[in-house]
């Protein structure tokens, strides 16, 4: 299945937009991508993409639950839950007839049987709500990877009901309301057509029967939340941002529907002496000016130990050195990134009588040649001057 694609790219809308610069966004591509006129044979799929992408962002906490999960937290709706705020009567007032059948049932009838959820679906099963988790790890536990144990919380299906929602030796009655289908229909006019959107039934809150003597457990919801302690492995070269995804570790289904997925959502914490690029981590090192200028083999830190560096004799400040394969684990392709030393050279400070009288000393002994790379620049532009 095609990975869905972000809902204020679907609308052309940016993340700041209002609800009315949305709403506008939305109109004028369903007016574009309607099925009753529009000649695009991927009309209907558009239409529903641009449909489902309006009824999160018009949604003040669809739209903060996207905001802060993506498509990961929109686990928690239903398609009912998603499009049964949506007016479709007051979105397109004000257009005139656009070629739509306005005047009878044909056409875009009902607008729930295109989103694949009209009829009798509400009654068939229905897998569970996916859940996200956010796991805080050190670079280094994403360097070499982790398993650990981790309590989650999540819908089950009750064991006393088995999630009929009535207690053992009862047996619930049709709803009147509904006659058992679960759903009411409701027939707005629209200048493209009669939209016929159907929502739950009010009287037995979409399931078609009423249970008049509930689950002494779960109290006539057919599932109960627990605590599970839930092992997890963490692969080595995790990113900050990554997910990390448990199969049938979410909530439990309905209706014999399979459970939901459980997303671990990783964050790697900031390192004291490393910096991540990738699969590349950087150290800014210090130097004396001593090391810097005599050359020294210094001790670097690593994610695993210290290895050895050699600095060259006059290694200026900001010199990077590469050295291969002490970086992060690429998750993709195997093999380690690098790392990367950049040395800086500390300039002495509070220097006793000897040490000032010995710096003098090298700079009579060098002469010009201790100011070699200030003088570069200035002794070009007076080579030019005196020869102009």
């Amino acid at each position: 299945m095609a990975e869905k694609r972000d809902y204020y790219e679907v609308l052309g809308v940016s993340k700041d937009s209002d609800k009315k610069d949305i709403k506008k966004a939305y109109r004028k591509l369903a007016m574009k991508y309607h099925p009753d006129v529009s000649e695009d044979p991927e009309s209907a799929d558009k239409f529903k993409e641009i449909s489902e992408a309006y009824a999160i962002l018009s949604d003040e906490e669809k739209r903060s639950t996207y905001d802060q999960y993506g498509h990961a937290g929109m686990g928690g709706f239903s398609q009912e839950d998603i499009y049964n705020n949506i007016n479709f009567e007051d979105i397109f007032k004000g257009f005139s007839g656009s070629g739509g059948n306005s005047g009878g049932t044909g056409g875009f009838e009902n607008i729930f049987d295109l989103f694949g959820f009209g009829g009798g679906g509400r009654n068939g099963p229905r897998q569970g709500d996916d859940l996200a988790y956010h796991l805080d790890i050190t670079l280094e536990e994403a360097a070499h990877g982790l398993e650990k144990d981790i309590e989650v919380s999540h819908e089950k299906i009750c064991s006393h009901c088995q999630g009929s929602k009535a207690e053992p030796g009862t047996n619930p009655r049709t709803c009147p309301t509904c006659g058992g289908s679960g759903q009411v229909r409701h027939i707005s006019n629209t200048p493209l057509g009669q939209f016929a959107t159907i929502r739950p039934c009010n009287n037995c809150h979409g399931e078609g029967k009423i249970i008049e003597t509930p689950c002494n457990k779960c109290r006539g919801k057919g599932i109960v939340r627990e605590k599970n302690t839930i092992h997890i492995k963490i692969p080595p070269g995790v990113e900050d941002g990554n997910r990390i995804r448990v199969h049938g570790e979410g909530n439990a289904g309905e209706r014999g529907g399979p459970p939901g997925d459980l997303y671990i959502m990783i964050g790697v914490k900031e390192h004291a002496l490393f910096k991540r690029d990738g699969a590349d981590l950087i150290y800014h090192m210090p130097i004396s000016f001593v090391q810097a200028s005599l050359g020294d083999t210094v001790e670097v830190p690593t994610l695993d130990s210290e290895v050895d560096l050699k600095i060259p004799a006059g290694t200026q400040s900001g010199t990077s050195f590469r050295m291969r394969g002490h970086g992060m684990p690429h998750m993709r392709w195997g093999g380690k990134g690098n790392l990367y030393v950049k040395v800086k050279v500390i300039t002495p400070k509070n220097l006793n009588q000897r040490q000032k009288e010995l710096l003098r000393e090298f700079a009579n002994v060098s002469g010009d040649e201790i100011y070699t790379e200030g003088k570069g620049f200035f002794g070009k532009v007076k080579d030019v001057i005196s020869h102009s």
